[in-house]
């Protein structure tokens, strides 16, 4: 596992400098979500624009178990 490359696993990367712009989101219920929070204040640290947002009272997979939800 120290050996995986960072494009398998981008937030374990050290340096995200030059990273084109990102969007990305999650909701509010995801077990991941304060990982996905440290990426992207970490991709603006390194000055990559980011579009993000959470999504209040969704789980992980949500936006494809119930793609046409309302949230």
């Amino acid at each position: 596992m120290d050996r995986m490359p960072p494009y398998a696993a981008p937030a374990r990367a050290t340096d995200l400098s030059g990273l084109p712009p990102a969007f990305t989101y999650v909701g509010d219920l995801e077990p991941f979500r304060d990982e996905v929070m440290d990426y992207v204040a970490r991709l603006r640290a390194a000055g990559v624009e980011v579009v993000f947002e959470v999504f209040p009272g969704c789980y992980h997979g949500f936006d494809v178990v119930a793609p046409g939800a309302a949230v």
